[in-house]
């Protein structure tokens, strides 16, 4: 059981009606990643959160459907050079949460009971897996990477020889505030430039992120906070929960391309069209603007906070009610922030 609320986020992450939450990550592995086309990371958060109603299940869809189509094929929409992968998961949902990690079709797996669980470029467990493919050992084997004697540690199996990558710096961050880890705690870890966990440069940025919060008491609902935006650091972190007849959000949709999208034609990805939804048109105005003009900067910043702000401390009230909530009280929740906040751009 997590003694606490559930706090998660990752590189993709998304969330269902049930309340499970999964987080993935591209790692590496001294086994390169298949460049054909297979199921990638994003793939199998979507098939997880799609077929699985709780963390568990969730976890067993993903590694049966690695069994059957395996992963690989370009993570980017780049014709010039392929771009593949391993992934790793968090999963989660009110009562529990795992750890997995893959290698091609293999795969471990750990429950997490406490403390401060992050995953990154690197492969993270060890010694504990609670479950793993029936022929990961054997398979690790069969590569010469380990000799059958001994106890199994899967980083040590699996890690590149020279695996010299850092990437502790959200996991310190929180463990220094584990006790008092709030929405606000996520939200500034995840803008933190100078840890590293916010990117922002000319090959590589954060595109957007997320939140999600999840009590274990059940009459309280699940909170989701999405930027749909890149860089947190400039943007605004949006409540959503999932309720019956939830409005769309037209504005944070990217446009249909139909038959005519480059992922749909073959061979894939020739072509790389603009798939800016509104919202991400209108917070690149926004971002010109706080780099060109200070002042005027400063003040849309604040602006955007205290947007912010207000969403924040309205979620803090539904948390502690102790009326049932009305969904019709939250349908236009994504979709009203969605628009004020356009509105404030222009």
């Amino acid at each position: 059981m997590i003694s606490r609320p559930a706090w998660l986020w990752g590189a993709e992450m998304g969330a269902n009606e049930h309340g499970v939450c999964i987080a993935n990550e591209a790692i590496n592995t001294r086994e390169p990643a298949a460049e054909i086309e297979a199921l990638l990371g994003m793939d199998l958060v979507r098939l997880g959160l799609e077929r699985g109603e709780t963390a568990k299940e969730a976890l067993d869809v993903i590694v049966s459907l690695l069994e059957e189509h395996g992963q690989g094929g370009n993570y980017y929409e780049d014709a010039n050079s392929c771009h593949s992968f391993q992934s790793a998961y968090l999963i989660v949902d009110r009562d529990e949460a795992w750890v997995l990690e893959t290698v091609g079709k293999y795969w471990a797996a750990e429950k997490v009971t406490e403390g401060v669980r992050c995953i990154c470029n690197r492969l993270s467990l060890t010694t504990k897996m609670d479950a793993e493919h029936p022929e990961l050992r054997s398979y690790a084997q069969s590569q010469g990477w380990w000799t059958g004697e001994g106890e199994f540690n899967f980083s040590e199996v699996f890690s590149p020889v020279e695996d010299h990558l850092d990437c502790g710096a959200g996991k310190d961050s929180l463990e220094k505030q584990e006790e008092s880890i709030t929405v606000q705690t996520m939200m500034n870890t995840l803008r933190d430039k100078a840890s590293g966990v916010c990117i922002d440069s000319e090959s590589f940025l954060t595109t957007a992120s997320g939140v999600s919060v999840l009590p274990q008491n059940r009459s309280s609902p699940c909170i989701h906070y999405f930027t749909g935006t890149p860089d947190p650091s400039r943007s605004i972190f949006k409540p959503f929960i999932f309720v019956d007849d939830v409005k769309l959000v037209p504005k944070t949709q990217s446009p249909c391309f139909g038959d005519d999208d480059p992922a749909r034609k073959e061979p894939r990805f020739q072509e790389k069209p603009d798939r800016r939804h509104e919202l991400y048109k209108a917070h690149e105005w926004a971002r010109a603007i706080i780099e060109s003009d200070q002042e005027q900067g400063r003040k849309l910043r604040s602006t955007m906070l205290e947007l912010e702000k207000q969403g924040l401390e309205a979620m803090e009230e539904i948390l502690t009610s102790s009326e049932p909530l009305d969904p019709a009280e939250v349908g236009d929740l994504f979709y009203d922030c969605v628009d004020t906040e356009i509105k404030f751009f222009k």
